[in-house]
C-alpha cells in the first residue's frame, strides 16, 4: 500500500515513544508505508530537549512537583474550560498541519497528549483522520479536549473512567496499550539466558527504573542484598548515567549484582529473570505482563503511575508497594511462592491482550483503503 501513514509521539518519559514504535513495526510488517516522528521535532525541534528535561525535573526524588502539577491538571478537568496546554498545542497547528499535507500523509495516529491537541485543533478546520493511543490505565487531565476518529483505551474497564471524562463512548476501542513483537513472541528462557551470556544455574531478579532511571534504587538494592541470597539481582539504570556510574562503582566486587545501561534488549533480560520489580509505567507493566511475568510494583512517580498501580493489584497482575520495607517482603514471599507467581500469570492473560497491534493495524488498514 503506498499511503502514508505519520505516527506522532513526544518523549516525556520512555513510554509513548515505545507505543509508538511497537505499532509502527506492526503496520510495516502489514507492508504499510509508516513514519514515526517525535511531535516537538516538527513544531519546534529547539524546545523538544527542554520539554523533556522539564518533565525529568519533575519527577526528580519521590515525584512531589510532578504529583502537583497532576493534581492541578486532575483539578482544571473539572472545570471544562480549555487547559493551558491545549492552547499551547493549538499555537502549534499550523506547521503540524503544513508538515501533514506536504509529506501527504493519509492517516495518523499520536501515543501522546501533546500531538493529539494539536491535532484536533486542525481537525476542526481540514479534513484530517487521526487515531490517539492512551499509555496508561487512568483518563489521564485533557484527554476530553481531544477529537480523534478513534481512541485506543487500556481495558473495557477503564471506559466508564473516559466516558465520566467526556470522551463520546464511539470513539473508545479497549484493545489495550501497543507492545513490540519481542514481548509477544514464544520465547525459551534458557536460550535467552545463554544469547545474554547469564548462567542458566542462577535465579535473577530485574530492577527496572523507567527509561531515564527513575526512584530510589540506590536504597533499594542495598537492602534487597541484606536481606535476600542466592539470587542476582540485574538492575537497569536506563539513560541515567550518573545512576550507572555510581552503583558500578559500589558494586564492582559484587558477583551477584549486574548494572546495566540502556540497552535495546531489555526485553530478553525481562524474559531471563525469575520476576521483575518496576516502577508502575503504562508501557512497562504492559510489556512485562504481556510476556506472562510476575512482578512488583515499586513506589510510582505520584500522578498515573499510582492508576496504573492500582488497575494491576485490584485484578492480581502484580503486587504494589509504596514502601522499600514492602518491597522487600513482597520480593521474599513472590520469589518463594510459586503459587502466587502462577495466579498473577493467569490474570495477566485473562486482562492483558497480545493482539492489540493487530487490532490497531486492522482499523487503520480500513480507514486508508
Amino acid at each position: 500500500m503506498s499511503s502514508k501513514i505519520l505516527i506522532l509521539s513526544c518523549g516525556t518519559g520512555g513510554g509513548h515513544n515505545s507505543a509508538a514504535k511497537a505499532i509502527k513495526e506492526s503496520l510495516e510488517e502489514k507492508g504499510l508505508n509508516v513514519d514515526f516522528v517525535e511531535y516537538l521535532d516538527i513544531v519546534n525541534p529547539r524546545i523538544r530537549k527542554e520539554v523533556n528535561n522539564l518533565y525529568i525535573r519533575t519527577t526528580k526524588g519521590n515525584g512531589k512537583i510532578f504529583k502537583v502539577v497532576y493534581k492541578l491538571g486532575e483539578m482544571y478537568q473539572k472545570t471544562n474550560l480549555k487547559s493551558p496546554v491545549y492552547a499551547l498545542n493549538f499555537l502549534n497547528k499550523k506547521r503540524l498541519y503544513q508538515y501533514i499535507v506536504e509529506n501527504e500523509y493519509k492517516y495518523i495516529i499520536t501515543t501522546h497528549l501533546f500531538a493529539a491537541q494539536a491535532l484536533t485543533a486542525i481537525k476542526k478546520e481540514h479534513d484530517i483522520k487521526f487515531m490517539q493511543v492512551a499509555t496508561d490505565y487512568v483518563c489521564i487531565p485533557f484527554w476530553e479536549e481531544t477529537n480523534p476518529d478513534y481512541f485506543i483505551v487500556p481495558h473495557k474497564e477503564l471506559e466508564k473512567d473516559f466516558i465520566e471524562k467526556g470522551i463520546n463512548q464511539e470513539k473508545l476501542l479497549p484493545y489495550g496499550i501497543p507492545t513490540a513483537k519481542a514481548y509477544r513472541e514464544k520465547y525459551n528462557k534458557e536460550d535467552v539466558k545463554n544469547n545474554l551470556g547469564l548462567d542458566n544455574s542462577k535465579q535473577y531478579v530485574l530492577i527496572l527504573t523507567g527509561s531515564m532511571g527513575f526512584g530510589n534504587v540506590t536504597e533499594m538494592l542495598k537492602e534487597l542484598l541484606k536481606n535476600i541470597k542466592n539470587v542476582t539481582f540485574i538492575v537497569s539504570t536506563g539513560h541515567n548515567s550518573k545512576l550507572q556510574k555510581v552503583l558500578e562503582e559500589k558494586y564492582k566486587n559484587f558477583d551477584n549484582v549486574i548494572i546495566l545501561p540502556f540497552t535495546d534488549k531489555i526485553s530478553e533480560y525481562m524474559k531471563s529473570s525469575e520476576i521483575i520489580l518496576t516502577k508502575p509505567g503504562g508501557l512497562t507493566t504492559t510489556e512485562i505482563a504481556t510476556l506472562r511475568k510476575p512482578f512488583i510494583h515499586t513506589m510510582p512517580i505520584p500522578g498515573c503511575e499510582n492508576y496504573n498501580a492500582q488497575f494491576f493489584e485490584n485484578r492480581k497482575m502484580s503486587i504494589s508497594c509504596d514502601s522499600i520495607d514492602e518491597v522487600i517482603k513482597n520480593t521474599k514471599e513472590l520469589l518463594n511462592n510459586k503459587e502466587l507467581q502462577e495466579e498473577m500469570i493467569k490474570n495477566q492473560e485473562k486482562y492483558i491482550s497480545q493482539d492489540t497491534c493487530d487490532k490497531i493495524s486492522e482499523i487503520v488498514i480500513k480507514e486508508i483503503k
